[in-house]
């Protein structure tokens, strides 16, 4: 990919990883100019958002049927791997959130 494609999508790139709001905005702002870098993160931010809902959930459950506080930590996943999305946005790289990258 062309340095240049990068430097257009990398403000869009960066604003999909900030909540799922910014997913959406970043989102409406590609729409017309379809940058591909742009397009890559904002997926990559779906998912990670998506994905730390998930486990947020699934980590409220365990501590409703074990009673073990420290499943509340799971609740910090998704801006774990949003940080981590965020940080290949700012380096203008292409590289897949973990764990949760190759899904869809």
């Amino acid at each position: 990919m062309e340095q240049s494609t990068i430097d257009e999508g990398k403000t869009i790139a960066i604003i999909a990883y900030v909540t799922l709001l910014g997913t959406l905005i970043a989102w409406f702002m590609n729409k017309d100019k379809n940058n591909e870098f742009a397009k890559f993160h904002i997926g990559q931010g779906l998912r990670a958002g998506l994905a730390g809902i998930v486990i947020s959930i699934i980590g409220t459950i365990l501590i409703m049927v074990t009673g073990v506080g420290m499943f509340s930590y799971l609740s910090y996943a998704g801006w774990i791997l949003m940080i981590l999305g965020l940080i290949n946005a700012v380096n203008g790289k292409m590289a897949k959130v973990p764990l949760v990258g190759d899904i869809g």
